[in-house]
Formats: C-alpha cells, sequence, structure tokens
C-alpha cells in the first residue's frame, strides 16, 4: 500500500473526527471536572434556560424596577423643591418636562404593545363618516384656518405695522411662480399646498407672537446650545485645552458634528428617533393628505440628513413615485440636518431660530413640492408597512455610539474639504471681478469692490425685500442667499455670523456711555463699514440692522430660506 497516500487517509480521518478542533487538539469528553466545576456549570444551565423562557419577564420587571426608582427620586426631587421653594428654577422645569416626555412615551408604547384595539373595524367606521361628511368638515376647517388667518393679519400687522404685509406678497408670489412653472398644473391638489403652509402660518405664529410658544423654543435652543458645549471636554482632550480654539472651525465646530451624530446614533438605537418621527410623520400625511413615504421623510429631515432620512424607506424607494421622490429631494434641500445645526450653532446662528425654521420647513416643504410635481399616481407604499421603522441592529448602547462617531467622520471629511475648496474658489472669483471694477474706477473707499458678493446682494435683493426682510437689510440677505445658492451654506452662515457679531459688537459699544461717561458711542459709516468715533476700530461689512422689533431677525429668516 502507498505510504504516502495511507498517511493522507489517516489525516483526512484527523479532519472528520468531531472531537478535533481548529488547533488539532482533541476533547477529551470523559473528563468530568470537580464538584465545584460542575456545580457551576449546573447553575450556568439552570440560569440560561430560565432567562431563554422568561426573558420577557425578566427585562420587564428589570425596566419596572428602574422606574419605580426614578418616580421615587422624582417625588423626592418635588418634596425637597417645593419645601425649599425651588420649585420654579429652570432645573426643576426640566425635571417636570422629562418625566411628563417619559410618561408619554411609555403610556404610548404600552398602549400600542398591549392593548389590542380592533383597528380594522375602527378605520371602517371612520371612513365611512368621512366618505359622508368629511367634505363638509374639510371646508368648515378651512374657513376657520382662513378666518384666523385673517383675524392674526388685522390685529398683529395692519394695526401694528403694515410694512410686515410684504411677506405676505412674498408668499403669493412663490406660489404663483411654482404653480407656472409646475410640472403638471392641472393636476395640482391644492390640499398639501393649503394646510402645508397654513401649518407653517400657525407654527409661526406660536413662536414669534404667543410669548409661551416663544419661550418654550427659547428654552429649547438654550438646552441644545448648552448640550453641545458638552464637545469641548473631547475636543479639548485630542486637540489641546489651551490651543483648540485657536483653530476654531476645524478644533471646535467640526467636532461637534462628531458629538452630535453621536447622540443622533444613541436616540436611535434606543428607538427614540423611530418614535417621535413616526408620530410626526402621521401628523403631516393626515393634515396635508401626502403618502406616508414622503410624510415620514419629511419628518426625518427636521433631525437628520438629507441622505440619511431616504434610509427610513428605502425598501419602498424602487416603488416611489415621481412626485413622492420630488418631495424626498424636496424636504432634504429645505431643512438643516440635525448634525449641521449643531454646527451652526457653534457658529454664533441662535439655536431658537434654527430649530424653529427647520420644523417650520417640513411641511412648507411638502407644500412647494406638491405644487411643482403634482402627484398623478397611486402611491404603492401603505401606512402599515412605512411605519414599522426599526431600531437600530447594534449590540449595545456603546456599539451605537461608536457606529455613529465613525459615520460622522465623511461628513466631517465633506465639510472641511469643500470649505477649502469653495472659499479659496469665492476669493479667487472676488479678485477677478476686483480686477475687472477697478478697470472701470470702482476702487474703495469711494466706491464698493466689484465682488461676487456685491453682485447677489442686488441680484437677490427683490426677493429679500419679498420674504418680509428690512429693506435696510435686504442687501445683506440677497448676498447671503446667493452665497448659499451657488458656494456654500457653511460659507453663507460664516458670513452671517460676523454679521451677528458685528451687531453685538456695535450694541455693546452703544453701550459704553452708559457706563463710562468719556465716550459718545457714536460712529460713521464708510460705504457698508461702520467706523468707531472713540477709538480706531472699524466694523468690516456692517451689521444686520434691529430696528423692526416685530419682524424675525435675518438669521431667522435665512435659515428658513
Amino acid at each position: 500500500m502507498n505510504k504516502a497516500y495511507e498517511g493522507s487517509e489517516q489525516n483526512l480521518d484527523q479532519k472528520q473526527d468531531p472531537k478535533t478542533d481548529i488547533d488539532g487538539e482533541h476533547d477529551d469528553d470523559e473528563f468530568e471536572g470537580n464538584a465545584c466545576s460542575n456545580a457551576v456549570g449546573f447553575i450556568q444551565n439552570i440560569v440560561a434556560d430560565f432567562y431563554k423562557e422568561y426573558h420577557n419577564i425578566v427585562w420587564y420587571t428589570i425596566y419596572l424596577v428602574l422606574l419605580l426608582f426614578y418616580f421615587g427620586y422624582f417625588i423626592y426631587c418635588m418634596y425637597h423643591l417645593t419645601v425649599n421653594d425651588k420649585i420654579t428654577e429652570e432645573g426643576s422645569i426640566r425635571l417636570i418636562v422629562i418625566t411628563i416626555l417619559l410618561v408619554i412615551g411609555i403610556s404610548l408604547t404600552l398602549l400600542t404593545k398591549f392593548v389590542k384595539l380592533d383597528i380594522t373595524s375602527f378605520e371602517r367606521e371612520f371612513e365611512q363618516f368621512m366618505g359622508k361628511y368629511g367634505f363638509i368638515i374639510h371646508i368648515c376647517f378651512i374657513i376657520l384656518a382662513i378666518g384666523g388667518n385673517v383675524a392674526v393679519i388685522i390685529v398683529e400687522v395692519i394695526l401694528k405695522e403694515v410694512d410686515n404685509l410684504i411677506s405676505l406678497i412674498g408668499v403669493f408670489c412663490f406660489v404663483v411662480v411654482f404653480y407656472i412653472t409646475s410640472h403638471n398644473p392641472a393636476r395640482v391638489n391644492w390640499r398639501p399646498v393649503f394646510w402645508g403652509l397654513e401649518i407653517q402660518f400657525y407654527f409661526a405664529l406660536a413662536i414669534i407672537k404667543w410669548p409661551i410658544g416663544n419661550d418654550i423654543f427659547q428654552w429649547c435652543g438654550d438646552r441644545v446650545t448648552e448640550f453641545l458645549a458638552h464637545t469641548d471636554a473631547g475636543a479639548g482632550f485630542v486637540f489641546g485645552n489651551d490651543t483648540f480654539r485657536n483653530h476654531f472651525f476645524a478644533m471646535a465646530v467640526l467636532p461637534v458634528i462628531v458629538f452630535f451624530s453621536t447622540a443622533i446614533a444613541i436616540l436611535y438605537y434606543l428607538g427614540v428617533m423611530q418614535f417621535i418621527i413616526k408620530y410626526i410623520a402621521r401628523g403631516l400625511a393626515f393634515a396635508l393628505g401626502t403618502s406616508p413615504a414622503e410624510s415620514l421623510n419629511a419628518a426625518g429631515n427636521i433631525f437628520i440628513g438629507q441622505s440619511e432620512a431616504p434610509l427610513m424607506i428605502r425598501p419602498f424607494l424602487a416603488k416611489l413615485t415621481n412626485s413622492e421622490i420630488h418631495a424626498i429631494m424636496t424636504g432634504g434641500f429645505a431643512t438643516i440636518a440635525g448634525s449641521v445645526m449643531a454646527a451652526y450653532v457653534l457658529m454664533g446662528v441662535p439655536a431658537k431660530h434654527l430649530l424653529s425654521a427647520s420644523v417650520m420647513s417640513a411641511p412648507a416643504a411638502l407644500a412647494m413640492a406638491k405644487l411643482s410635481y403634482p402627484e398623478t399616481k397611486v402611491s404603492k407604499a401603505l401606512d402599515k408597512d412605512v411605519y414599522q421603522m426599526e431600531s437600530g441592529k447594534e449590540r449595545n448602547i456603546v456599539e451605537a455610539a461608536s457606529n455613529g462617531a465613525c459615520m460622522s467622520v465623511k461628513l466631517v471629511a465633506n465639510i472641511a474639504v469643500n470649505l477649502i475648496a469653495f472659499i479659496s474658489l469665492l476669493q479667487f472669483v472676488n479678485a477677478t471681478l476686483t480686477w475687472f471694477g477697478e478697470r472701470a474706477g470702482l476702487y474703495a473707499p469711494d466706491h464698493e469692490l466689484l465682488t461676487f458678493q456685491f453682485i447677489c446682494s442686488y441680484v437677490f435683493w427683490p426677493m429679500s425685500w419679498v420674504m418680509g426682510v428690512h429693506h435696510t437689510d435686504c442687501r445683506v440677505l440677497g448676498e447671503l442667499i446667493g452665497i448659499k445658492t451657488f458656494i456654500n451654506e457653511f460659507v453663507a452662515y460664516n458670513e452671517l455670523s460676523k454679521y451677528i457679531d458685528n451687531r453685538a459688537n456695535l450694541t455693546w459699544y452703544e453701550g459704553l456711555p452708559a457706563i463710562n461717561s468719556s465716550y459718545t458711542g457714536n460712529w460713521t459709516r464708510v460705504g457698508r463699514d461702520i467706523h468707531y468715533l472713540d477709538f480706531d476700530h472699524t466694523l468690516v461689512g456692517g451689521t444686520i440692522e434691529e430696528g423692526y422689533d416685530s419682524r424675525l431677525d435675518v438669521s431667522d429668516k435665512f435659515s428658513t430660506c
């Protein structure tokens, strides 16, 4: 017999031996161990079998114990704060808000999970009722909404500051332009257009004119700013606590995107984001009559970016109509991604304005999308399928946080390289335009230099004016719109932050006489620049005027455009 063949056959037999592991070591199944190891193994098997059979009960018990601990803590805190007369402090209010949201979330979760309602029969009865009276109900709501519009316009605009009617002209102009350029004007469904603009109107009314609404968003904005401030700990550790702010954008602003992306990933893992987005989407779909897929995407765009939001409806993308795809793209461009919003906050843009603008833009984006590209087909994505969003697939919260941080790397890199490219390109374009302008005699300080911003400030002046911006600031907003449209929105927000800083600096300077009588607080304009007369300092580019307190300021209007 061939010895080589005999050896290979023996090796083959060894490989097929189930008792031999990868390293070629033979498992000794006859080894029984001592009494201690056997007892530990026996207990492990019992615990594993028990958990396998009753794991739901185990986790419900853990959740219940944690919940009881929290409510015990909450009750004690309320007693302590009441006794010490601190119940009205901001920290106390924050604890109460967190507890209310927790109770609402738990109640809705338990209701949908354990309470079995006859949804089918309820929906059937509701459809029959709406089939009979839906038209009348809809007409009544339209009359109430328009009546509310007229009352607010008369009381808050005409009787107080009639110039604010200009923004109403702007809304009308935008609707007319979108209708004229619509893909199919004859098939426009005016329901999403009307209610999208109405929701935006009443939301703006609640934020601007309703003190409670304004306070709520101011409070939310302050909490966002406070939350993002924790980024300094990580950025300081990596780049050095004493030096990282010397390179503000690279070492202070971009790390905020990493931190916020991590927070969003954790909320996705816990199912919090899905919970919030789902109910906002249902509200939009009910009010506007839009499909579940485009409503869910619009709701998601309030919190996440244009690239991430469509992933929630990824299984249905192939089935979407052209109108739905158009609405998805419009919603992405109309809102601000949460991670990018965090960077804007650190650049000096008020968080309250960014939050309100992002929420207000969601229904308005659907309205304009349905006006520009009306729906002519029946959506194949059903609500029972679309709203079944899964939680994160990570094995634990640490993995979710790590994945969120890693996913932000591409976004941070894209922002950094695009800023380098576009700011350099803008500088080259401005140098070229200035050279051509100087050939025609446009020299500083007698004339403004011919630049890209100078051209945009006049080209987009009419758009700024119909948006309701004070005429003294129309060139400023026109300049910012042009940069945002043709260059990069980060560059535009960077320019906006300079105007905000200049306004704050001018306010400080004008208040100096109240502190020291040797100062006059007087200044003069040199072109658009502002020069202080008390000492040699110039605010390059000037400021944003704030002589119209009843309006949104430029930063809020720019956030919505």
